[in-house]
């Protein structure tokens, strides 16, 4: 049995705080684990930014809702779907990414949660477990799934390295330079034929 493993963020819909920091005019909220790689700091910055602005959690899944998965992504996944069993791993949230995922049309997805107050404000995060693309692969494995996983950037390698075998999807340069052993695809034609070619060979 075979399973593909995608990301969400950059390979099925865009950079969803990035997005969201354009759409708000709020530039710090763009800020990224590049900007701070300690996630625990950046996630709290995040929600005091929200808290400031008075933005409650319906405020920021209609902004959400408004961007829309990338263009071609909904026919690649329905296509992807028929023919494999797929899963979304991602870092985002359950309450951020449900408003896309009704556009993609409800895949399977398993991320992490947020908390909310009785006002709608953000208080907490909570993450499903650490390094969970990876474990969720470690564990498809063990329950003997030959698992193919694609993902775009520096925080997917795991999973990719963990996998069977594990595609590029239109990563930064410095991910194709660091990572040469994982094929490299620039739209969703050629990554739909590097999963087929991963199909035939594991």
């Amino acid at each position: 049995m075979q399973l593909v493993c995608l990301d969400l963020e950059g390979v099925l819909v865009p950079e969803i705080w990035i997005e969201f920091s354009k759409r708000t005019g709020i530039p710090e909220l763009s800020r990224t684990t590049r900007d701070e790689p300690d996630y625990d700091k950046l996630m709290k910055y995040r929600l005091d930014l929200l808290k400031t602005h008075k933005l409650g959690l319906p405020d920021i899944q209609k902004v959400i809702s408004d961007m829309g998965p990338m263009v071609g992504a909904r026919d690649f996944l329905d296509a992807l779907r028929r023919d494999y069993q797929v899963i979304i791993l991602s870092d985002t949230f359950y309450e951020f990414a449900m408003p896309l995922m009704a556009q993609l049309g409800m895949p399977t997805l398993f991320c992490h949660k947020l908390e909310a107050n009785a006002e709608g404000f953000l208080v907490n995060y909570h993450l499903r477990m650490p390094n969970q693309k990876m474990e969720a692969v470690k564990r498809f494995k063990q329950i003997n799934f030959k698992v193919i996983a694609g993902g775009d950037s520096y925080n997917d390698t795991a999973m990719l390295a963990e996998a069977h075998a594990g595609i590029l999807f239109h990563p930064p340069q410095n991910v194709i330079d660091e990572f040469p052993q994982f094929p490299v695809t620039m739209n969703y034609t050629e990554l739909r034929a590097e999963i087929d070619k991963a199909s035939a060979r594991i």
